[in-house]
């Protein structure tokens, strides 16, 4: 037996059906504290040391992306989910 619900709502609603908490001020806080920051030329929050950690590992981070979405697309169809 296969049935689909969809159900219609704003990332708000379901937040809320969710319970989870509502961080969207935390967020702000954090975000305008960073601004800060990079405003004041705090060490460590210029943009080439906020990015770093991202741009050291993107060659790795490509490989691992290619090599889900291959899997994913290999497996696309299968209805037991074997490999092979």
């Amino acid at each position: 037996m296969k049935f689909t619900i969809n159900v219609d709502m704003t990332p708000e609603e379901l937040r809320r059906a969710l319970g989870l908490p509502d961080v969207s001020g935390l967020q702000d806080d954090m975000v305008n504290r960073v601004r800060e920051q990079m405003d004041a030329g705090a060490e460590g929050y210029d943009p080439l040391s906020l990015l770093k950690p991202y741009m050291n590992s993107s060659v790795g981070s490509m490989e691992a992306l290619q090599k889900m979405l291959f899997t994913m697309m290999s497996q696309y169809g299968r209805k037991d989910g074997s490999k092979d």
